[in-house]
């Protein structure tokens, strides 16, 4: 099994057979649910769908950042005292720039440059392939791909989990017969290049990871 590295997870990621595949992952604490919070402890929207024409109302976050640490800070920073906070609220400040940029996109980057920085050097990654049910979001799709600079790929099928399921069950019982064989059959539904000028993102970037710094280490042991 590989050792963990730079704040990511050793994970299993299938066997057939014999044969064991191992993933590096960025594991996240919250994701879906910080939606959730918004529209059921907030009331900020009333149904998650609204939150991506919301953050595509305004042309950027005006400065206000939400790091959704309600239970902590998972990879890279493993920080269990770590809270949710936002930061950078002005008078400008509104239910739409509170959403934009929608944080998960900057939870994503940390893992995500973790595997791009190792303790020995290792080739840059050609692409994202994207999906889950945030995926739907061409605004979310298009920062990553900018924050990163390397092209995102929606998948088609984007219950990615439960196909994969599918997929190991027909392998086992010779539906297809080969791992390469069910690679063959990823389609994209979108793809999303980065922007030729990424000194905005950078900046932003710079930004979220001071508003995390302030979540870090808040709360205490009784």
């Amino acid at each position: 099994m590989p050792a963990s590295r730079e704040g990511l997870l050793t994970t299993v990621a299938w066997q057939i057979g014999d044969a064991r595949t191992y993933a590096m992952e960025g594991a996240i604490f919250v994701t879906g649910a910080a939606i959730q919070w918004l529209r059921d402890g907030l009331g900020i929207v009333s149904a998650a769908a609204e939150t991506g024409p919301l953050a595509e109302s305004v042309p950027d976050s005006g400065g206000c950042y939400l790091v959704p640490a309600f239970t902590g800070l998972g990879s890279p920073w493993w920080d269990p005292y770590a809270r949710g906070t936002i930061v950078g609220i002005t008078r400008g400040t509104t239910r739409a720039t509170s959403r934009a940029p929608p944080w998960r996109r900057w939870r994503t980057r940390p893992p995500t440059s973790s595997t791009r920085s190792p303790p020995r050097a290792a080739p840059r990654p050609p692409r994202l392939r994207v999906d889950g049910g945030a995926s739907v979001m061409d605004l979310l799709c298009r920062f990553q791909a900018d924050l990163l600079g390397i092209p995102v790929r929606r998948a088609a099928v984007q219950e990615t989990t439960a196909l994969g399921a599918a997929f190991l069950a027909g392998l086992a019982e010779g539906v297809w017969d080969s791992p390469a064989t069910v690679n063959a059959t990823w389609r994209a539904d979108a793809s999303f290049e980065p922007a030729p000028d990424r000194s905005h993102g950078r900046r932003a970037a710079e930004e979220w990871r001071r508003a995390v710094e302030r979540a870090r280490d808040w709360a205490r042991d009784p």
